[in-house]
């Protein structure tokens, strides 16, 4: 697959140079431009089309936001990752409801960046690949998409039936290191497992495939009888 092809919108230099640095280090990605306005970026995103834009939010001429407003206007395929000092929440809700891939709060540490772009590169490959879209492939780009995610909800918000402790355990069988779950679980065996019954260990999966944790498929045994079985991501 071609290099991801990245534009940089930094009003700061040095910040945009360390922003690049870090870009390139991550095999497969490519920064075509940077930019230290918003005028600036809008002629660039209009030359290059790129990828993929690292945005900051405030600039002298005022925010962002309407840059990736008028992108989404436009019907321009790039996508976006904010970055920004700030730590208000109505930008943070305006950026996600603008779409944007994910929001990374500065000083931008490293590992953060390279995993988010990491994240990005199998994104970018998902939606490039040709073929059906499975229920799976849709749930599996919202996991990998920040903003698409359904994250877990604080312990005391969880839902009525599922307890925090259980919850672990259930989770616990997926993400166990060197745990083998090629073939999936049954509820029946996550409840053997856990020492709870087949139901309750259903509801916990049922739960856990809400916020993306696990998908669910349907496999057939010898008897052809269907059986729904829960994968990790």
């Amino acid at each position: 697959m071609r290099n991801i092809e990245v534009v940089i919108v930094e009003d700061d230099s040095r910040i945009a140079d360390l922003h690049r640095r870090f870009c390139e280090r991550v095999e497969g990605f490519s920064v075509v431009g940077i930019a230290q306005g918003l005028e600036d970026a809008k002629a660039m995103i209009e030359l290059y089309k790129p990828d993929l834009i690292l945005l900051d939010l405030y600039f002298p001429e005022g925010t962002s936001l309407d840059l990736l407003r008028d992108i989404r206007i436009q019907g321009i395929e790039t996508d976006v990752i904010l970055i920004t000092a700030t730590k208000e929440m109505c930008p943070l809700k305006d950026a996600l409801r603008g779409g944007v891939f994910d929001y990374i709060i500065k000083p931008v540490i490293l590992d953060r960046f390279t995993a988010c772009l990491e994240k990005f590169r199998e994104y970018f490959a998902r939606l490039h690949t040709d073929g059906r879209v499975e229920q799976r492939d849709v749930d599996s780009l919202r996991n990998l998409n920040p903003s698409l995610s359904l994250s877990d909800p604080p312990a005391g918000n969880l839902p009525k039936g599922i307890d925090s402790l259980t919850l672990k355990k259930v989770r616990a069988e997926f993400e166990g290191e060197g745990r083998d779950m090629e073939n999936g679980a049954s509820a029946e065996e996550i409840g053997e497992r856990i020492g709870a019954s087949r139901s309750t260990a259903r509801r916990y999966l049922e739960y856990l495939v809400s916020i993306g944790v696990v998908f669910p498929d349907v496999a057939y045994g010898s008897v052809g009888r269907p059986e729904r079985r829960y994968f990790r991501r």
